[in-house]
C-alpha cells in the first residue's frame, strides 16, 4: 500500500508492505531521518518525539499509515547545521545534553510545550488556568516524557527558560 506523508513541508509516497510499521521506523529506514531515535520502543523514554499537526506525539506508539495527509515535523525541520533553532542554540549554549542520544526527542517536545503554553494549555502544576507560569516546575513536569539517562535536566530546563524568556520578551 502507498502512503503519502508529509514530513518537514516535503510530501514522500511511501510503499509500506506491513501496515503495522510504525512511524519511527518509516522517518527512520524509509526515509533515512535518522534524527528521531528509537530509545525504548515503548513511549517510555521520548527519544522518538515528533510533532504532528502541532502536537507531540511518541512516533514509536504510532503507525504510519495512520498519518496520511498530516504534517509531521521531526528534528531536521526544525534547524540546520547551519542555522539551528533557537532551543537547539540554547540546548548547545547550556550543555543541555552529554550523550546526546535524547536531544531529538527533548528538543522536540520543547518545541511543542512552548506552542502549549503560549496557547494556555495547563499541566498539571499549573497554579492559575488563565496564564500558566513557566516555573521550573512547569518545564519538568511539561518535559516529564522525555527521559536523559545522563541526567542533564537542570541544563534542558536552564535551555527552555532561556528560549522561552525571549519569546516572552519578543512578545511584549
Amino acid at each position: 500500500m502507498d502512503v503519502t506523508l508529509t514530513v518537514n513541508g516535503t510530501p514522500h509516497v511511501l510503499e509500506i508492505d506491513d501496515p503495522r510499521v510504525s512511524l519511527l521506523d518509516a522517518l527512520r529506514q524509509r526515509l533515512d531521518l535518522t534524527g528521531t531515535k528509537k530509545g525504548c520502543d515503548h513511549g517510555q523514554c521520548g527519544a522518538c518525539t515528533v510533532i504532528v499537526n502541532g502536537r507531540r506525539i511518541n512516533s514509536c506508539l504510532t503507525l504510519a499509515v495512520m498519518h496520511e495527509g498530516d504534517e509531521i515535523t521531526t528534528i531536521e525541520g526544525i534547524g540546520t547545521p547551519g542555522d539551528l533553532a533557537p532551543l537547539q542554540q540554547a540546548f548547545i549554549r547550556h550543555d543541555g545534553f552529554q550523550c546526546g542520544y535524547c536531544t531529538p526527542g527533548q528538543i522536540m517536545s520543547a518545541t511543542a510545550m512552548l506552542e502549549e503554553l503560549r496557547q494556555g494549555w495547563p499541566s498539571q502544576v499549573t497554579g492559575d488556568l488563565g496564564s500558566p507560569a513557566l516555573s521550573d516546575d512547569e518545564i519538568r513536569e511539561r518535559m516529564s516524557g522525555n527521559l536523559c539517562r545522563c541526567s542533564c535536566y537542570p541544563n534542558i530546563v536552564d535551555a527552555i527558560r532561556e528560549v522561552a524568556g525571549k519569546a516572552a520578551e519578543g512578545a511584549a
